[in-house]
């Protein structure tokens, strides 16, 4: 019988190695005046040594490029070179219960450092491949889309072209994963069939976006429903296709919150002003809902040194908006956009009713890496949750947004579309 090893036995991964590869470049000249003593970039910790850490017992672990364990199971496409993109399994090497190392829904309680150690032991294997292949999928792709019908972690084998280096790769729409080469054989033992995504697969007559909304409506996690969009096992047969990894999770984001949205526009607006909170990650989101028809406004406020502003003096702000009758243009801050989106209007479908909603984050410096847009999703699922403070005007929902964050009024005020309205528009009642 396989035994457990979560997630005591991953802190294992905790020593520290100076022979690592890394996927981000750092600026080296602060780095090597500061050799983790200083913290001269001005994180709380050393993102060097984290990875460091991760990847220690992972490289001891790496000695063959034969992994044998047990995949979630998991798949990646690239996106670069598209249409022509790299394609392939992820598996970790070790047995057991490893479903939770590719499910986002269940890593909302995991501290920044142990989402890094889960996602750093996913070893991916590579191979490229036309994104059309979906139309009549064989070998490789044949074999990843079968493995996606398993509802539980599935036997697998990995026979890499050479040991991988301990490489952690990282950007702001996927979760990360660990080190990865190019993939000579992969061999896997099917587990239980979920019926629900075995059926959507062989209805090659079904348009994707139904059944993506299908599968959602049948309670299938919505990050299991991303990784089989990405390796083309929905739609029409003729239109089936890849979808690079990172575009599929803002893809199925983003269709399942306008069939939300289109259902929560046949209910009454709510009577008074919601706010809730959530602090996650270093991150504090506030959601304020609005008596009002519904239109959408996500805001995002980087403090210096943080991922994506790291040499700025200042926090940097940016947002975008939608109105009643939706948007044509992709969202400026991305992906987590129609995370949000989705994590709101499945709130509102709930309730029955609409709103006006207004999203915003504040990313602090412990924040040092991407984790991917789930934290946002999930983090913001978790809000909408919670109780709401409950207000009778605008003034007082605002002022205690206010009280909770580090940015003061101007800021947000001039960054928000729907804040300007709040305040500057008059009604036709104002006027009688």
């Amino acid at each position: 019988m396989a035994s457990r090893i979560f997630p005591e036995d991953l802190m294992e991964l905790r020593g520290i190695s100076p022979s690592l590869s890394f996927s981000r470049a750092r600026e080296s000249g602060i780095c090597l005046a500061c050799r983790s003593a200083k913290l001269l970039c001005g994180k709380p910790s050393c993102p060097v040594l984290l990875k460091a850490q991760v990847f220690t017992r992972l490289q001891e672990r790496l000695t063959s490029p034969q992994i044998l364990g047990n995949s979630p199971p998991s798949a990646f496409v690239g996106r670069f070179g598209y249409p022509k993109v790299n394609v392939g399994p992820m598996v970790p090497p070790i047995r057991g219960e490893t479903s939770i190392l590719d499910s986002p829904e269940r890593w909302l309680k995991l501290s920044f450092d142990e989402v890094i150690e889960y996602r750093s032991l996913l070893i991916r294997g590579k191979e490229r491949l036309e994104v059309h292949e979906a139309k009549d999928p064989h070998g490789l792709l044949e074999k990843l889309q079968i493995s996606l019908l398993s509802s539980r972690p599935i036997s697998s084998e990995l026979l890499l072209k050479k040991v991988p280096l301990p490489v952690l790769t990282v950007n702001e729409e996927a979760p990360p994963f660990g080190p990865s080469a190019s993939l000579l054989k992969y061999e896997f033992q099917p587990s239980t069939t979920d019926h629900r995504v075995e059926k959507a697969y062989y209805d090659d007559d079904q348009k994707a976006a139904d059944a993506v909304v299908r599968l959602y409506e049948d309670g299938l996690p919505v990050s299991r429903i991303q990784k089989a969009f990405s390796v083309g096992m929905f739609g029409l047969g003729k239109n089936r296709k890849l979808v690079p990894t990172r575009w599929s999770i803002t893809a199925v984001d983003s269709n399942l919150s306008l069939h939300l949205i289109d259902r929560l526009k046949e209910y009454p607006t709510i009577d008074e002003f919601r706010v809730f909170e959530k602090d996650h990650l270093h991150n504090r989101y506030m959601v304020m809902l609005i008596p009002a028809l519904y239109s959408f406004e996500w805001i995002e406020a980087w403090f210096p040194n943080t991922a994506w502003n790291m040499g700025g003096p200042y926090p940097e702000v940016m947002g975008d908006y939608e109105p009643y009758g939706g948007r044509t243009t992709y969202a400026a801050p991305g992906g987590c956009y129609y995370s949000v989106r989705l994590a709101t209007a499945e709130y509102l479908v709930g309730q029955r009713r609409q709103a006006t909603v207004l999203a915003l984050r504040e990313i602090y410096p412990g924040y040092i890496l991407p984790l991917g847009v789930w934290t946002v999703r999930e983090a913001v699922r978790a809000a909408m949750n919670s109780s709401p403070k409950l207000f009778d005007n605008f003034e007082d929902a605002f002022s205690y947004v206010l009280s909770r964050f580090q940015i003061g009024r101007e800021r947000w005020v001039k960054a928000s579309t729907i804040l300007k309205q709040m305040l500057y528009q008059k009604k036709m009642t104002d006027y009688s």
